[in-house]
C-alpha cells in the first residue's frame, strides 16, 4: 500500500516533532510513497492561519475552529486513479485525530460522476470525501474546472 509521511519543508526531526506538540498539521502537508517512490501531495494546514482562507470571499467560514484545511492534491502521472489521494486523506485524518484537531475541511468539486480534466481535481472530488465520512456543508462561490466547489467537513 501506500505509505503517507509528513513533509520536512527541511526542518529537522526535533522541529517536527514540536510542531506536531503543538497540535499543528505538518505544513506544508504529506507526501504518499509507494515503494520509495513518491507518488503524491496534499497541501494541509490550519484554516484559521491560512491567510488565503481566512480572508477567502468565495469559501467561506462556517466557524472559528482551528480544524486542518486541505487544500489540494497533487497525484504523480501513472499512479491517478489508483487509491493514492485516498490514501493521503486517510493519513491527513488519522494524523489530525492524533494531534487533537476539532475536525478536518476541504473544498472539492462534485463532478457527479463524470470524469473531470486534471487540473481541475486538483481539489479532490466530493465521492471520496464522501466515502471518507466527511459531510457535505455547502456549496461555494469557488469553482475548479468550471465547477462549483463544496465545503465538507469531517468533525474529530
Amino acid at each position: 500500500g501506500f505509505d503517507a509521511k509528513a513533509v520536512s519543508g527541511g526542518r529537522s526531526r526535533r522541529e517536527l516533532l514540536r510542531g506536531q506538540m503543538k497540535g499543528g498539521p505538518p505544513e506544508p502537508g504529506f507526501i504518499a510513497y509507494l515503494d520509495d517512490v513518491p507518488v503524491g501531495w496534499v497541501g494541509v494546514g490550519v484554516r484559521t492561519e491560512t491567510p488565503r482562507l481566512a480572508s477567502s470571499r468565495t469559501i467561506p467560514s462556517i466557524d472559528e475552529k482551528p480544524v486542518w484545511s486541505i487544500g489540494c492534491f497533487r497525484i504523480r502521472t501513472g499512479y491517478r486513479r489508483k487509491g493514492v489521494a485516498r490514501a493521503l486523506l486517510n493519513g491527513v485524518v488519522e494524523a489530525a485525530t492524533k494531534a487533537g484537531a476539532p475536525g478536518v475541511e476541504a473544498y472539492p468539486i462534485d463532478p457527479d460522476g463524470r470524469r473531470v480534466e486534471v487540473g481541475a481535481g486538483y481539489v479532490g472530488i466530493a465521492s471520496m470525501f464522501d466515502a471518507a465520512g466527511f459531510r457535505r456543508v455547502l456549496v461555494t462561490d469557488a469553482h475548479s474546472g468550471r465547477l462549483r466547489r463544496l465545503l465538507v467537513r469531517l468533525d474529530l
